[in-house]
């Protein structure tokens, strides 16, 4: 088996090509979390953290989003402690079947592809070391949201993190912007979602 820091390697690829290369190099049957943070080396964490968050987005087995949200949560935890990358065991050596994470790839690449050509560094301040902290608070909170047992409810709060970190891997102030609004707007959504399905479960009862 290939070390995983030696797949990507030579001038700094873009995250979608970086994705291609461990997808078609990779040559065991599971890829670990730990095994794709040191793939993708100084922008491991964030970078897994989006991995993270498009399995999320894309329809998964019920449960899903509780065992990947373990992983987002801590890695949020040490985004906004302004941490390096580090997961302890029982994190680092969940696994995904790389056929499974092949898949993922081969979805999100051409997306990927067409939002790459959109980001560009801008507004310098949001992705400052400081903003970094208070982001990886906004995707702590939208990562526990997303592990609640709500119907469809870690869709939204998993395209948050998506928005913020893409942002945050290419500098681009818009874009962690717009991923903050969004992950506000998902929380009052869905918050008041839940206020609704109480109330009407309430009244139903005759409480």
């Amino acid at each position: 088996m290939r070390r995983p820091d030696t797949l990507i390697h030579g001038p700094r690829p873009t995250l979608s090509r970086a994705l291609t290369r461990l997808a078609e190099e990779w040559t065991e049957p599971r890829i670990s979390v730990a095994q794709i943070l040191i793939a993708l080396g100084d922008r491991g964490l964030i970078g897994l953290l989006l991995i993270l968050a498009l399995f999320n987005v894309i329809p998964n087995p019920p449960g899903t989003s509780a065992v990947l949200g373990l992983p987002m949560l801590y890695l949020s935890w040490q985004m906004m402690r302004g941490q390096l990358p580090w997961l302890p065991q029982f994190l680092a050596g969940r696994s995904f079947d790389i056929a499974q994470f092949r898949t993922l790839v081969t979805r999100a690449v051409p997306h990927l592809n067409r939002v790459e050509r959109l980001l560009r560094p801008r507004l310098a301040s949001l992705s400052s070391p400081v903003a970094m902290k208070v982001l990886g608070g906004v995707c702590l909170i939208l990562s526990a949201v997303l592990i609640l047992p709500i119907p469809l409810g870690n869709l939204l709060p998993a395209a948050a993190i998506a928005i913020i970190a893409l942002g945050a891997l290419e500098r681009d102030g818009v874009w962690i912007l717009g991923g903050v609004l969004f992950g506000i707007a998902t929380i009052l959504f869905l918050g008041g979602t839940i206020v609704i399905l109480m109330a009407a479960l309430l009244r139903l009862l005759g409480l």
